[in-house]
């Protein structure tokens, strides 16, 4: 039984590789957004800032995972997390896991965001910066990357696959 955590911005193709991936039935696939997702707001009220509740969400999501990894099915979380929270919460419930960032470039992003998804909004440059974050997280911690930019989904969901 493996855990793979697909992170990356907006735009880069993991909620649709997982939801793929779901509908074959064979992977327990969860999704990090599926705890709730409140505004701002509230992050900063109850947790310090925006960071402190994704921290804190990685943790409680890292805590259930390891209650179902009984089952002894393969699992997969998917969301935007921090490559160091996904090291902390690892190492607090002792579950081995294997990061995947997936991303994509900006022109593709962009598009996906604008136009398949139609949220213009979040083709922004917040989006842009917070990939450019992760893709230097991920290279610090010599995370694996999966570029969806150029890949159909058909492809991206057999090069997440092939890793269980």
């Amino acid at each position: 039984m493996s855990l793979i955590v697909l992170t990356g911005a907006s735009g880069s193709g993991k909620t649709a590789i997982s939801k793929t991936i779901a509908d074959r039935g064979e992977i327990d696939v969860y999704h990090f957004d599926d705890i709730g997702v409140p505004p701002l707001s509230r992050m900063t009220a109850d947790y310090g800032s925006p960071a402190g509740w994704q921290r804190a969400m990685t943790f409680k999501w890292f805590e259930s995972l390891a209650e179902a990894q009984h089952d002894g099915r393969n699992q997969l979380l998917e969301g935007q997390m921090r490559l160091a929270f996904l090291e902390e919460a690892a190492t607090a419930t002792g579950i081995a896991y294997l990061p995947l960032l997936i991303d994509c470039d900006d022109e593709t992003r962009t598009h996906r965001l604008s136009v398949e998804r139609r949220q213009p909004e979040l083709a922004n440059a917040e989006m842009m910066i917070w990939a450019t974050f992760l893709r230097r997280e991920a290279l610090a911690k010599k995370c694996a990357t999966l570029d969806t930019s150029r890949l159909s989904l058909d492809e991206s969901v057999r090069a997440v696959v092939e890793r269980f």
